[in-house]
């Protein structure tokens, strides 16, 4: 990250936020999705099924609301000729989008649903470009409360003449320098875009480019004024995979915004977002988040530890937390991380909306963009007190401290009373610094609760 990046970051505009009817979309979504599961195997028994577990396994309780079908509802052959509507798949769901809705809803939950701003959506089934109004109108006559919009197959007269730097290394992995685009990163080419595309500037995280007026920002801009005009309030998630910047535009569009190429259940994929979204703090406030991807607890291969790290960092950047995965097959294990107090606290916090933020990145010199050892030491502040997390991606048990001297919310000779969040622990009255043990890929998560 260069000086100068490092410069813009600690001098950002203000952002407007879209703020809408009864606080909806002040905080981060929580809630669960259906594609990290089941991909395009969905129909109405498996969302009727994920709502079901999640009320009984206590996730309502917990304050999870949202209940969201991803991509491949609707019939692959397109719209209704007369009326251009989209046509759910009577296979999958017999009694129409609004039946399961209203099936969702009796069972006290919210209702999502997925289209795209193209042609297709990324699973190739009818895109919303050209009908935003038909859609926003279709989704709140079902009784939809939540819009994913994904980024897939824009139309060529929709291309942008040239998008920004994606150090996301899933999109670029050559010629990235320090989370900069050089003369040596090849021209953007996401996959489904028919050619590759120029790099506008070389900077990231911002770089000086009004991406409001590309028509990325536009497309998404067009169906969230749609689903405005409806008498129904519906959140929208833009999914357009950090394409121009979305972090300095989003807020007036969306409720928030995705900030990276699609998550997967590997430790090394969870790395390279969690190292991206570390600079990224600054933008993400009340009505507008950074939105990390759904959360992979309960897929592959990840440890427990690997668990816990997964959701202590993405409810402390204050990402939607949707989880992705068979709830009915969740661990007991699982079930605790995902419905964790003290962190959902922080995530859902109605007084402070900021999210946590590194204050040191620990094994790197701080700003150091690295995609295997992100920031380790993260702070932030909450009703509750300043919550710690103290991140260890090495594969050995290490010891960490949380030095008051460094964390911005805490008084460097002061005594606070410390908790601490994973293993339920009241560690007593701590001055100055607490110093913990942190076992391979996991995370450490404390609470200074008040002074003492």
């Amino acid at each position: 990250m260069s000086q100068l990046m490092v410069l813009a970051l600690t001098a950002l505009p203000a952002v407007l936020s879209l703020q809408l009817p009864g606080g909806i979309g002040k905080l981060p979504a929580l809630g669960w999705n259906s594609w990290n599961a089941y991909g395009c195997d969905i129909d109405e028994a498996r969302i009727l099924q994920a709502a079901n577990a999640m009320k009984d396994l206590g996730f309502q309780a917990a304050g999870y609301e949202y209940v969201n079908s991803d991509d491949c509802w609707s019939q692959m052959s397109g719209r209704d000729a007369v009326t251009h509507q989209l046509l759910p798949n009577f296979t999958k769901f017999p009694e129409g989008i609004k039946g399961t809705a209203d099936k969702v809803h009796d069972l006290g939950f919210k209702f999502g649903i997925y289209s795209s701003a193209g042609t297709m959506t990324c699973g190739h089934y009818s895109g919303s470009i050209g009908y935003e109004n038909i859609d926003a109108e279709t989704f709140a006559s079902w009784g939809v409360d939540y819009l994913k919009y994904d980024n897939c197959f824009p139309p060529e007269e929709w291309y942008d003449d040239c998008l920004s730097c994606e150090p996301d290394p899933s999109f670029s992995p050559t010629g990235i320098i320090n989370g900069t685009c050089s003369n040596s990163t090849p021209p953007v080419h996401h996959y489904s875009y028919d050619r590759p595309i120029p790099i506008c500037a070389d900077g990231w995280p911002v770089d000086g480019i009004n991406y409001t007026a590309k028509y990325t920002a536009l497309r998404f801009r067009i169906m969230g004024n749609a689903l405005l005009a409806q008498n129904r309030t519906i959140l929208y998630s833009l999914c357009e995979w950090g394409v121009d910047l979305p972090w300095t535009w989003g807020n007036g569009t969306g409720q928030s915004w995705r900030m990276s190429n699609d998550i997967n259940p590997s430790w090394s994929r969870i790395l390279e977002i969690l190292n991206q979204n570390s600079f990224l703090s600054d933008y993400g406030n009340f009505y507008g988040h950074n939105d990390a991807d759904m959360l992979e607890v309960g897929n592959g291969n990840l440890t427990d530890a690997e668990v816990r790290s997964h959701f202590s960092l993405w409810a402390m950047m204050k990402s939607p937390l949707l989880i992705g995965t068979d709830v009915t097959k969740l661990s007991s294990h699982n079930i605790g991380v995902l419905q964790n107090k003290a962190l959902l606290a922080f995530n859902q916090d109605p007084v402070y909306g900021k999210p946590a933020a590194p204050y040191k990145w620990g094994i790197n010199p701080d700003w150091t963009y690295n995609s295997s050892f992100p920031a380790q030491y993260w702070s932030g502040a909450s009703s509750n007190g300043t919550m710690v997390a103290l991140f260890n991606p090495l594969n050995d048990t290490v010891s960490m401290t949380a030095d008051y001297s460094e964390i911005p919310e805490l008084n460097a000779g002061g005594c606070y009373q410390v908790l601490d969040v994973w293993n339920s622990t009241d560690l007593g009255c701590k001055e100055k610094s607490v110093t913990v043990d942190v076992a391979p890929h996991d995370t450490a998560v404390l609470l200074f609760e008040h002074s003492c």
